[in-house]
């Protein structure tokens, strides 16, 4: 993985992986119906429409819902975006539990779903959908409603950096306090290893799905959570209770994987049954890479 830039706000977004994302905008489109599909113009027309916010001109807008009050104060050209425009409300759903601070390597788990986030705030600001950010751990930490314009995307990077684990997940919790409060339907990306009861878990997601979002779960572990792979008898501490256990892997080994295996197979049957997307991610393996896999083979099953 590159070395972030050196701008705070920039931490998390590589130009590098800009560039590889920037080559993705057909893709993105074509994710999922309703997600990233770029400019979404409304069939309602007239004062029924509630104005929204502003946005920078593009080449093709109309140029019908050009401000030109907003001209003559800036000398720049904005477009008025109504309540109606755009189909897309897109909320980043960001574990900052405890147990998101764990990594074997390089990087964190909540570092790498820092990162994760940024690309996909990137992406469907390029597509100007509406995106937001949910920070969560026992409960809702920060919330920034959805936006389009491009400053979300250096509000979203402001939030991100410096980002620590926080107390530990109550991921149910979270997720049907947000399931109940989220009037318009849209689309739900959640950034979590999981690491909770499932039987509380896959009914709060079940709520998004009930309440009509889409959904994408990012199931992000690190590489020792699905192997295993300590090579001595050592003492293991829970990230979230403090509880300490003395373990010999070797012993071990063969039925945590198992155990892994299932609880992984499990949650792809639920998303499955469900009509969500579940994709499972090793921080291993360079957030970048896995992203651009995951929309190149959701616009082959378009």
């Amino acid at each position: 993985m590159a070395t972030p830039p050196n701008q705070p706000s920039a931490k998390y977004l590589e130009p590098e992986t800009v560039a590889r994302l920037s080559n993705l905008s057909l893709v993105g489109r074509l994710v999922v119906e309703g997600f990233i599909t770029g400019l979404h113009k409304s069939p309602h027309k007239g004062f029924s429409v509630e104005f929204a916010e502003h946005r920078q001109y593009a080449p093709g807008d109309d140029l019908r819902y050009l401000d030109w009050t907003v001209y003559a104060r800036t000398d720049h050209f904005f477009i008025k975006q109504f309540e109606e425009e755009t189909n897309v409300k897109a909320y980043l759903l960001l574990d900052r539990s405890a147990s998101m601070g764990f990594g074997s390597g390089p990087v964190t788990k909540l570092q790498y779903a820092c990162y994760l986030t940024a690309a996909l705030t990137y992406l469907m600001i390029r597509q100007r959908d509406g995106v937001g950010l949910v920070i969560f751990d026992s409960d809702i930490r920060r919330l920034l409603p959805p936006k389009s314009r491009p400053t979300q995307l250096r509000a979203i990077l402001d939030e991100l950096q410096g980002l620590e684990p926080g107390e530990p997940s109550n991921l149910s919790r979270s997720f049907h306090h947000l399931a109940e409060n989220l009037k318009r339907r849209g689309l739900i990306l959640v950034l979590s290893d999981l690491l909770d009861n499932p039987e509380e878990v896959m009914p709060a997601l079940q709520h998004f799905r009930h309440n009509k979002h889409e959904l994408i779960v990012f199931h992000i572990l690190d590489p020792r959570e699905l192997d295993f792979d300590y090579p001595d008898y050592a003492t293991f501490a829970d990230m979230e209770t403090g509880r300490k256990l003395p373990v010999d892997p070797a012993f071990f080994r063969q039925a945590y994987q198992k155990k892994m295996e299932a609880l992984q197979a499990r949650y792809r049957r639920f998303a499955s049954e469900s009509r969500m997307d579940y994709v499972p991610l090793n921080t291993q393996v360079p957030y970048d890479r896995s992203l651009m896999a995951y929309l190149s083979k959701r616009a082959r099953l378009e």
